[in-house]
């Protein structure tokens, strides 16, 4: 299948500016996560917009069951290993749990950290209201921040589930007057996590800067996933949301497979493998 042409594909680096005026130009902004060096770079070549290095590496790299306990050294690493990789996409460090919430001195001290010992472009930050101190202090020292809103899992301990959030009026309403305060104070976009879409539709539709979901329909200024489900690597999440566009689980195991076969039975190395 043949590649769409973005009309900004000759765009020699995203920057913050550049989703902006994709999303006044009404393009699709695209977005992934990445962890390492080698996906980063397949990704970027590949052409993605903006590369997530996403808290969601604590389960799909480190095996935990949620995002909390990554640490700020270990987002770092793995920033550091995807800004070497990268040459074109805007790339995205998730701030940890812990490393903001509830102390805004805190909160610059570990977004300096990621900016200056990871290379990368912007932060990521979950909440509204309850961390607009933090954003504050933060976008003082001119990084660029990406907001969070609507599912966090940060937070899963405070919800207890992962089910589709701001359902309900009352938070429904939060979440909106959440997102204009975000945009007041400076973020350069937001991601909406498993909302309803009419609602992710209604915020898009009074923000200016670049509304990016995951579980939140089509009405948004772009769409996130993580790297390792929409390839099939990871088989034991499968929201609506998702789609797998491969099943590398399948082949991965079926290659190993057939190295383990040919190693045993002397197959390999064969002669023109060998000096």
């Amino acid at each position: 299948m043949d590649a769409y042409i973005s009309k900004f594909a000759n765009v020699s680096k995203v920057t913050t500016h550049v989703l902006q005026e994709m999303k006044l130009k009404n393009e699709k902004i695209a977005m992934l996560t990445a962890y390492d060096y080698s996906m980063a770079r397949l990704i970027d070549r590949a052409g993605i917009d903006v590369i997530l290095v996403g808290d969601s590496a604590s389960n799909v790299m480190a095996g935990h069951t949620s995002t909390l306990p990554i640490t700020l050294n270990e987002m770092i690493y793995h920033g550091s290993s995807v800004v070497r990789a990268v040459k074109r996409a805007l790339v995205i460090v998730d701030m940890p749990f812990g490393t903001y919430q509830g102390n805004s001195k805190e909160a610059l001290s570990s977004a300096i950290r990621i900016m200056k010992e990871s290379g990368a472009d912007a932060v990521k930050m979950e909440g509204g209201r309850e961390i607009l101190e933090s954003v504050d202090r933060i976008l003082s020292a001119g990084i660029p921040i990406m907001g969070h809103l609507g599912l966090t899992p940060q937070s899963i301990h405070k919800f207890g589930t992962y089910v589709v959030r701001a359902t309900e009026e009352n938070e429904a309403r939060k979440l909106v007057e959440d997102a204009h305060l975000l945009e007041k104070a400076g973020c350069f976009g937001i991601v909406l996590e498993k909302i309803p879409a009419k609602l992710a539709a209604q915020v898009s539709s009074e923000i200016k800067i670049p509304i990016i979901g995951i579980g939140a329909g089509p009405g948004v200024d772009g769409q996130v996933l993580v790297l390792h489900d929409m390839l099939g690597i990871t088989q034991e999440f499968s929201p609506r949301f998702l789609r797998r566009y491969h099943n590398l689980s399948e082949e991965i195991q079926g290659s190993v497979r057939a190295y383990i076969k040919d190693t045993k039975t002397v197959d390999f190395p064969n002669e023109r493998e060998q000096y």
